[in-house]
């Protein structure tokens, strides 16, 4: 008898029914859910919040070096010997052109092998800068550059 009271009333109410429409409508709100409330909820770990923080480090820092234009204090030292032997050079060339003899000298700078060019510059003295007892050999190399363009 008790039976039958529950298929009565399972057939009036049609409860099978209902739980089905609530876990459709469960789901469905569950796929509503836009991206800002589960970033809102999102409750990351100390750990994810570490890695996190590493991994932007890294990025930050494969960017800067790339594409960045930074450098590192070695390169950065590289880069201001060079403008300085730069700047240097065209100071020789001048004093080449206040010796009295330039034009021998010249003849002899061409008739010396270029890997002993800027010892030759350095021997005549061109490339000792003022308050300096000694050539600096970059100086002679770039001054020894800018005279074989000279005679060319």
């Amino acid at each position: 008898m008790e039976q039958d009271k529950v298929t009565k009333l399972s057939s009036q109410k049609n409860v099978w029914d209902e739980d089905s429409d609530r876990r459709n409508t469960m789901e469905q709100d569950k796929k509503k859910v836009s991206l800002g409330q589960r970033w809102h909820e999102a409750q990351p770990t100390k750990m994810v919040v570490f890695w996190a923080c590493i991994a932007s480090i890294i990025l930050t820092m494969i960017v800067g070096f790339s594409w960045g234009g930074w450098v590192t204090a070695g390169t950065a030292q590289e880069m201001a010997k060079d403008a300085v032997v730069q700047r240097l050079a065209p100071i020789c060339v001048g004093q080449f052109y206040q010796d009295p003899g330039k034009a021998q000298k010249l003849i002899a700078l061409n008739e010396v092998r270029n890997y002993q060019r800027d010892d030759y510059v350095k021997a005549q003295g061109w490339a000792t800068m003022i308050g300096e007892e000694n050539a600096d050999s970059k100086v002679a190399d770039a001054c020894a550059k800018l005279l074989a363009e000279i005679v060319q």
